[in-house]
């Protein structure tokens, strides 16, 4: 399955927010009443459709494809701890989730673009693979190039609002030398997307 490159708006619809996705928000006009009448009407999904719907979730926020979401479920079951938080480890450390997280692009699939064009310097090696897995004590800076320079620092001013209300003791960014670091691996605490991961674990569990 290819990575969903069709209208944002149409996906939190169905799904809810998804801030990696975008920073879009629908707006609901339905009053109380609309509300409970709506809800009432709405049957229940099936246990089936339950863990589908948090899957596809968690593959629309991080913008990746069903192979690379089943490869990560594999690589974090061979992993010692629980699985589905394993799972967000290895996904929250996604060089483009990272640079994200840091406010240097307003959505992940931007940040995808951002490292693709080769903007992005990982222990001063250029490094445009999106998928790319951080550790601790990664150091991230950029070419000394004008364009490069003044994209970061418009995406910085845009996002300061959204990024200060992001937990993110496990990164470091100084705006005057426009470099990040890795402290450590991504905590619990630290995540901004919830959602139940062991439901996703649960759905590729039925289907082996």
């Amino acid at each position: 399955m290819v990575r969903y490159r069709g209208p944002r708006l149409k996906i939190i619809k169905k799904f809810g927010d998804l801030p990696g996705l975008t920073r879009k928000v629908v707006v609901k006009k339905q009053n109380t009443q609309e509300k409970e009448n709506s809800e009432q009407k709405k049957p229940k999904g099936s246990a089936y459709k339950i863990r589908l719907n948090e899957k596809q979730k968690l593959r629309y926020n991080y913008g990746v494809t069903e192979s690379q979401l089943l490869r990560y479920v594999k690589e974090a079951r061979r992993k010692k701890g629980l699985t589905g938080f394993l799972l967000m480890q290895l996904l929250e450390m996604r060089l483009d989730n990272i640079i994200f997280r840091l406010g240097l692009a307003p959505t992940i699939p931007a940040a995808r673009q951002f490292v693709n064009h080769g903007h992005v310097l990982i222990n001063k090696k250029k490094v445009n693979i999106p998928s790319f897995q951080c550790r601790p004590n990664d150091v991230i800076s950029f070419p000394t190039k004008i364009k490069t320079n003044a994209l970061i620092k418009a995406n910085l001013s845009q996002g300061e609002n959204l990024n200060n209300n992001l937990s993110n003791s496990h990164l470091e960014f100084d705006q005057n030398s426009l470099t990040g670091k890795v402290k450590d691996l991504v905590k619990r605490k630290d995540l901004i997307f919830k959602i139940n991961d062991m439901l996703v674990i649960e759905y590729y569990s039925r289907l082996a």
